[in-house]
């Protein structure tokens, strides 16, 4: 298959974008964060941009190969992918801004849902685009533990 460059960079620019757009409105509450007390397994803050950098790369790359699949199925798992993809960015927001774990928390299982969901979508049109977004699903995993073990110890 021979890489179509325009749909590539569009869907690394979309994830890339939601991902940095979602750092900058959040860089300060992650001092902050920083200071609450952590659940055990916490990893160390500077990992937190390193995943998540490679996880939007996996899914610019995931949704790049639906993209150029043709299917017909590719508008509905390509919407789907967008509505995972606002979740994720307003859990962020939720998380560290407002500061409202607990709604954070349940936000972070329909985002899961929804990951889920547009990982089987993504599987049906290309099973390697399905296959890019199982870390994804695995990260936000921890991620609910992490959320629920912060709201946990910090009320």
């Amino acid at each position: 298959m021979q890489v179509k460059l325009k749909p590539l960079v569009i869907s690394l620019a979309v994830s890339l974008g939601v991902g940095g757009l979602s750092a900058l409105l959040t860089r300060d509450a992650m001092k902050e964060f920083a200071m609450l007390d952590q659940p055990p397994l916490s990893p160390p803050g500077w990992l937190f941009p390193v995943v998540w950098t490679v996880l939007f790369i996996l899914m610019g790359i995931a949704a790049y190969l639906v993209w150029v699949e043709n299917a017909p199925d590719r508008k509905t798992a390509l919407w789907l992918y967008g509505v995972q993809l606002a979740f994720n960015f307003l859990w962020t927001i939720i998380f560290f801004n407002t500061e409202r774990r607990g709604f954070a928390l349940g936000w972070l299982v329909i985002l899961w849902a929804l990951i889920l969901a547009t990982i089987l979508r993504f599987w049906k049109q290309s099973p390697t685009a399905g296959k890019l977004l199982i870390p994804y699903i695995l990260w936000v995993t921890f991620a609910g533990y992490l959320n629920a073990g912060v709201w946990y110890l910090n009320g």
